[in-house]
This record gives C-alpha cells, structure tokens and sequence, in this order.
C-alpha cells in the first residue's frame, strides 16, 4: 500500500480516476464506434462483464468489417448482430435541452441554421462559430424544451449535409 501511495504520488502510477480523452483521430471503426456510440459502448461492457471473448470478438470484428464478421459468425451470432447493428444506429441518449453540434455547412450562416432548427421547436439559445478548419459551424443550441432536443438529435445526427462529413448533435 505504501509503495503504492508513493508512486501515485511520485506520477509514475496513473491515477484510475482520470478520465480517458478523446482520441483526435481514431485507429478504427471499433475504437470510434466505442468513442462516439454509447448504446454500442453500453453493449460492449455488458459482454466484457459477461466475460464473453467470442462475442466480443464478433462485435468488435462486425463493426470493423460487417461482411466478413456476417460470414463468420451470421449463423452462431445472428441475434448478437442485431444488438450491434441496433446499438449502431441508435441515436445518442439526451439528457438536457442543450445540444453541441458540429458539421452544418457554414454557407448556412447563423440565421439559416436556426430556422433549420426551429423548424422541429423553439429555440431558447444559440451560439455558433465556422471552423477553421473546414467550411462548417459548430456550436450549441438550448431548446425550450428536452423532446424538441431529443427530435433535433434523432433527425439531424449522422445525417451528410453536402460537405462529406456528418452532423453531429450530442447532448451537453
């Protein structure tokens, strides 16, 4: 214990609280889909309680290669596929009436952004910039209420706009 307490303190012993940051580019499409779905991040620590390896594997191996992993494990794992390709597509869960996005194409403007969005609902907040980057805004909107936020999430997130990347809206 004392060894233990000198090197946390000494920094050579990571703390377990810290909290994990957000790679700036990912190394694949499991280690993104751990990053940016958490219904798949949900499904994936269930089988890693479970202790279950081969459905790990087939998860992990389906969302990097959905062909491949159909063909390997589609008759042993078909119901397993179906929870991973649901948990894919689900829409982030969202908490608050507030929303971060990023990826509407800047030629937009603030003004046609909000019309855009209050075209689900009223809209309480809204702040926008343009990417340095790419020709995008990004930004938050707090609507007047949590299911016209849960409507602008279900509808707009994913979605390609033109620009060749995709919009996404997750709550803050």
């Amino acid at each position: 214990m004392l060894v233990e307490v000198r090197l946390r303190f000494s920094g050579k012993l990571k703390d377990s609280k810290s909290k994990k940051e957000r790679p700036a580019k990912f190394s694949s499409k499991f280690e993104e889909a751990m990053w940016t779905k958490p219904a798949f991040e949900e499904l994936y620590s269930a089988l890693k309680k479970q202790d279950d390896h081969n459905a790990m594997n087939c998860a992990a191996e389906y969302v990097n290669d959905p062909e491949l992993a159909t063909t390997r494990y589609g008759k042993t794992y078909t119901k397993l596929i179906r929870d991973v390709e649901a948990a894919l597509t689900a829409p982030p869960p969202v908490k608050t009436p507030t929303i971060a996005f990023t990826g509407f194409p800047s030629n937009m403007g603030e003004m046609g952004l909000r019309a855009t969005l209050e075209a689900l609902g009223p809209i309480a907040d809204l702040e926008c910039v343009e990417s340095e980057d790419f020709p995008v805004l990004s930004g938050k909107v707090t609507f007047e209420d949590i299911e016209t936020a849960k409507a602008a999430v279900a509808q707009y997130d994913g979605m390609d706009m033109g620009m060749g990347t995709k919009l996404e809206l997750t709550s803050v």
